[in-house]
């Protein structure tokens, strides 16, 4: 079991002052902090190995490339993929979503039929869009219920909209927003019994629990290294192996091709096809020193602590005058949005900067949610492996402090 105020040691960003006061990080939502293990492998990455990839027969890049594929190996196991080709390095969740959803474009038609949810970040709601225009299929959505979106998906609608027209079902696994934590094996049983695909947006919660894509039971899953302790710009992009030769390239070029003539060329296999060009190599070695550092911690102990530190701050914000908080009551993923009457988010967030207390706020990418909800901002405190009972109660007095300003 770690100790939890040791493992900030491992953060050297948190060791400073802003606004002459201590750093309180609570922003990981957004994008969580590296430990050193991982800012040291970026170094000697670039100091002892840096060279490209698959293509040289020299010392760096042989180094490289088994340092690069080492990572996929490392990711799958962590994902418990069933092989390490059905690990697919993107930028992040957003280019994997897209990458299905390109696809699916071309392969939809009038009649079917693309599932999704109200509580889906812009990045699992644009490329679906866009697929239905594309294709002339019908985007329906999944409802969230109650005034706050406290009760989570209308999972009783399902039986009503999950039909054979269904060909996707995407939806996320912990709200960005709310922290509702959605039934991802159960919806992907419900999806497979009607032949739909499965797209599960793990931006939130695959650096924050044990994760295991077999039991789970999905298609396709998609996350960013950059909220969970790994480098920004490098993501991934899980998919069965079968459904992977199916897919057609998102982007063509060098190192995805065996052949390559004047009228035309052919394909790698699975994931070369899909990386084209020269990768993030030292970010794909970031992340899975990443997973290193996770799984030493154990991410059952993370979710714990990550959840707790939720209900901590839910119960302790919701003593604050006029605070709407959203999402659920009861268990939720480790972050807690809410909202003040006549005060914008970015009012709150300034207000807590001064306090040295780091929060985002806006609408989260969730803009259609917002709209649902009456809103148009919230703020939002999101929790990781580093943050502390004590900083709660920072970010409950910085708010104390802001309400006194603008309400008196």
């Amino acid at each position: 079991m770690p100790t939890w105020n040791n493992i900030r040691a491992d953060f050297p960003i948190l060791h400073q002052q802003v606004n002459g006061k201590p750093l309180v990080y609570l922003d990981n939502g957004a994008t969580s902090q590296k430990p050193r293990a991982v800012i040291d492998a970026l170094v000697h990455y670039y100091e002892r190995d840096n060279s490209n990839v698959h293509r040289g027969l020299h010392a760096l890049s042989m180094r490289a490339t088994d340092a690069y594929e080492g990572a996929r190996t490392r990711i799958a196991t962590f994902l418990h993929a069933a092989d390490p080709a059905e690990i697919i390095f993107t930028r992040g969740t957003t280019e994997s979503i897209n990458i299905v959803a390109r696809s699916f474009a071309t392969r939809l038609k009038a009649g079917d039929v693309i599932l999704t949810t109200e509580m889906e970040h812009h990045s699992n709601l644009v490329p679906w869009q866009q697929a239905a225009k594309a294709s002339g299929a019908t985007l329906r959505y999944v409802s969230v219920l109650g005034a706050n979106a406290e009760g989570g998906l209308d999972l009783a609608a399902l039986d009503q909209l999950l039909t054979p027209q269904v060909k996707v079902f995407a939806f996320t696994h912990i709200s960005n927003t709310l922290g509702t934590i959605n039934p991802v094996a159960e919806l992907c049983r419900r999806a497979r019994a009607v032949g739909a695909i499965t797209v599960i947006d793990a931006a939130q919660s695959v650096g924050h629990a044990p994760l295991d894509v077999q039991a789970i039971g999905c298609d396709y899953l998609a996350f960013s290294g950059h909220k969970m302790c790994g480098p920004t710009g490098i993501g991934v992009l899980y998919g069965r192996r079968a459904l992977l030769e199916k897919l057609a390239p998102d982007e063509t070029g060098g190192g995805m091709v065996v052949n390559v003539t004047y009228e035309g060329a052919t394909w790698k296999p699975a994931p070369e096809r899909f990386e084209a060009g020269t990768p993030n190599v030292a970010g794909a070695i970031g992340l899975g020193v990443a997973c290193d550092y996770l799984d030493a911690l154990d991410r059952a102990a993370i979710e714990r602590h990550d959840h707790a530190l939720a209900r901590l701050a839910y119960e302790k914000l919701s003593t604050l005058p006029g605070i709407r908080l959203l999402g659920p009551t009861g268990e939720r993923g480790g972050l807690v949005s809410f909202a003040f009457p006549d005060v914008h988010a970015h009012d709150v967030v300034t207000f807590a900067d001064e306090d040295g207390v780091a929060l985002r706020g806006g609408h989260h990418c969730n803009q259609p949610l917002m709209r649902k909800l009456g809103l148009t901002s919230t703020t939002r405190a999101s929790f990781y492996v580093y943050n502390t009972a004590e900083e709660i109660d920072v970010l409950v007095a910085s708010m104390r402090r802001t309400l006194k300003f603008f309400v008196g």
